[in-house]
């Protein structure tokens, strides 16, 4: 990554403020930097050629207050190492406080237990927290819970009203739309996004293939029961017996309905809305669906619009008119690959974010600082007792190893 030009550091050391970036997305963090009328502040983040991450903080950040721009990428365990060390070095260099600014929080989407697995969602939060940071400013997280996870003050940013002015100005005719959840589990935001438009709603129910949670895991208790009233031997020379089953109700097994659409679309505009587009399979078989139901123009909308592996083309083959996201992600490349894609700005809603923070820190210290002077001041008098069994008397002490004043010893 290059170096930004010596310069920033004063600029930034003006406001007691300083913004460094990683390598994720370098042009999310100028554009917000633009906003907050600073220049990144000087560091480099390089890979050695054994991989190993290399940063160079080249300002000093004592008693700095360190936002640290680092969004979710298509090198994920890239990015994160990247953010550890940054954090980690302004830990060692005495910053006031560091405060992380990820958009789309990576390993969102793994905060629940799946089988025998772990929450890697939680693991990251507890490295964060480790290596430093005492605030977290992110956007959209997959699920609220997350925030539990962290033991630092955690702002949830909503790209919402960004996406509803998107709707309201670039769609014709939005009145005649409806907003169309992919599954029952996104059926809340897109609520939340039809009510606030006033707009009718959609939620597509049933699933082609068997969910995750619901593959068998060897969890499922009792254990089916082969024989009754048998003995089987273990190794061990111990027996046991089947009859232990009986009585205990079996698990019944789940059976997915087949897909439909709970709603009318007939001669409207559908937009779906989630809050990651990630796997876009879901979202072409819903748009297909959409299409034989009458709809006759579907848009995909969500905040963070991280497109992997094949996706664009998927989308650029599929009946979507069009993908809206957010600049939370970088999708540059995507973008040449699929002209359906289109891209909100929120650049202002994190720089807002960062003033309002530092502002309201300031605003803390100043009053923590008068605090402090009107103690210093009240401490000037103290009533001290000069002898036992004695009426206590007031003693005049000195300010700083000066004597008071002879006004104020009139006083």
């Amino acid at each position: 990554m290059p170096r930004n030009p010596p310069h920033a550091m004063n600029i930034a050391s003006k406001t007691g403020l300083l913004l460094f970036t990683g390598n994720s997305h370098p042009d999310l963090a100028r554009l917000v930097a633009s906003r907050l009328g600073l220049e990144l502040a000087p560091c480099s983040v390089r890979n050695d050629e054994n991989a190993e991450t290399k940063v160079d903080i080249d300002c000093s950040v004592r008693g700095q207050d360190v936002f640290i721009i680092q969004t979710g990428s298509k090198e994920v365990n890239t990015s994160i190492m990247e953010l550890l060390i940054m954090m980690y070095a302004c830990k060692t260099s005495c910053a006031e406080s560091i405060v992380a600014v990820i958009p789309y929080l990576p390993y969102s989407k793994q905060s629940k237990m799946r089988k025998r697995g772990s929450i890697p969602a939680k693991l990251l939060a507890s490295l964060l927290c480790k290596a430093g940071m005492t605030h977290l400013i992110t956007m959209d997280l997959h699920a609220k819970e997350i925030q539990g996870f962290f033991d630092v003050p955690v702002d949830n940013l909503r790209a919402s009203p960004f996406l509803l002015q998107y709707i309201q100005e670039q769609i014709p005719d939005y009145r005649n739309a409806v907003i169309v959840a992919k599954n029952p589990g996104s059926a809340r935001r897109a609520q939340s996004l039809a009510e606030r438009l006033r707009l009718g709603l959609a939620v597509i129910h049933g699933e082609t293939k068997e969910a995750e949670s619901d593959a068998i895991d060897g969890r499922h208790s009792p254990p089916p029961v082969v024989a009754q009233n048998t003995g089987l031997e273990w190794p061990s020379g111990r027996y046991w017996s089947a009859d232990f089953g009986i009585g205990v109700p079996m698990l019944t097994a789940k059976e997915k309905p087949p897909i439909n659409v709970v709603g009318d679309v007939g001669g409207r505009i559908a937009i779906i809305v989630d809050d990651i587009i990630d796997d876009v399979e879901t979202f072409v078989a819903c748009a297909s669906m959409l299409k034989d139901r009458g709809a006759y123009k579907i848009y995909a909308m969500a905040t963070h619009g991280l497109l992997s592996s094949d996706a664009p083309r998927l989308l650029e083959e599929s009946t979507i008119d069009e993908i809206v996201v957010t600049n939370s992600v970088s999708h540059e490349v995507q973008k040449l690959q699929c002209h359906k894609i289109k891209t909100v700005d929120i650049s202002v809603l994190i720089s807002e974010a960062i003033r309002h923070f530092q502002h309201k820190h300031c605003q803390e210290e100043h009053q923590d600082e008068e605090c402090e002077e009107d103690d210093h001041h009240d401490g000037r008098w103290l009533e001290v007792p000069q002898a036992v069994g004695r009426i206590a008397r007031i003693r005049k002490i000195t300010v700083n190893d000066e004597p008071l004043s002879d006004a104020e010893d009139d006083r």
